[in-house]
């Protein structure tokens, strides 16, 4: 017999345990090396840091004290009134830098396609858009609240940055992945730029855009919370003004209210997705 089987031509001599062992499991060892030295660099790290077993059993004692001083949630009257302050502030905060930023990543996005402007114009917007993802919102913050003072305002302008950078290379993104023949029927018309936008490139995106919008939405509304502690308002400034008094159970009562607010934010922003799929 020729040796040949069901594997095709290979015989049966081939089929040794050590061969079939070597050829199913190579040895990778340019990997090997590469895991090994993230490990030595990663206990160098921690070795110049700081970072030792003691801190970290320090740490986790000195956090059981912590969560002993929260407990249980201050309900006052006069402290949920502050926080009903805070929590209407941030969400008009996360509001009005959703709306417009989402009315400047329509036009950055749409001049960021590469399909549908040409190269001098999508490639200036995307170094735009890269400028605005550069830095985080609190670091914006930290710039506006220098510029314009303490406030929702400060909290807003860098919010709206933020909304600007994500949704419009994500729209762009969308954008590029469409489908042209539509938008060549139209054109073909006869109809104008923006005629092909509305009626070719729009309707294929639209879905998309929304999902990336109420995404947008929910993500500002923790956001909103972060550029607070930094002077930008809403319930992020309440929460640090606690932390500076020492009011331990007040809080635990915002983080609550912020963890209950997300939630709530989240269902709502999965309905309406459903509703534009």
């Amino acid at each position: 017999m020729s040796g040949r089987g069901p594997v095709g031509t290979l015989t049966a001599g081939t089929l040794t345990g050590g061969a079939l062992r070597a050829a199913a499991f190579p040895a990778r060892w340019p990997v090997r090396l590469a895991w090994i030295g993230l490990l030595l660099y990663a206990l160098y790290a921690a070795s110049i840091l700081g970072v030792t077993w003691e801190r970290f059993v320090q740490g986790l004692d000195n956090g059981a004290r912590f969560l002993d001083r929260m407990f249980p949630p201050n309900l006052a009257p006069d402290k949920l009134e502050l926080l009903w302050t805070g929590m209407v502030e941030s969400i008009q905060i996360a509001v009005l830098a959703t709306v417009f930023g989402i009315l400047g990543s329509l036009p950055l996005g749409l001049m960021a396609a590469r399909n549908l402007t040409p190269p001098w114009l999508s490639w200036t917007a995307r170094g735009l858009i890269a400028v605005l993802r550069s830095f985080h919102s609190v670091i914006v913050a930290i710039l506006f609240v220098k510029a314009v003072g303490f406030g929702a305002l400060a909290g807003i302008l860098a919010l709206v940055v933020s909304t600007m950078g994500f949704v419009s290379k994500l729209f762009a993104d969308a954008i590029e992945e469409i489908s042209m023949k539509q938008a060549e029927a139209v054109r073909a018309t006869g109809a104008t730029f923006m005629s092909v936008i509305a009626m070719g490139v729009l309707p294929q995106v639209m879905a998309r855009f929304v999902g990336f919008s109420t995404y947008q939405l929910d993500s500002n509304l923790r956001n909103s919370t972060m550029v607070g502690l930094v002077g930008g308002g809403g319930i992020g400034a309440t929460l640090f003004t606690a932390y500076q008094r020492f009011d331990y159970d007040f809080v635990l009562t915002i983080l609550l209210a912020i963890i209950l607010l997300i939630m709530v934010a989240e269902v709502g922003a999965r309905r309406l997705r459903r509703i534009f799929q």
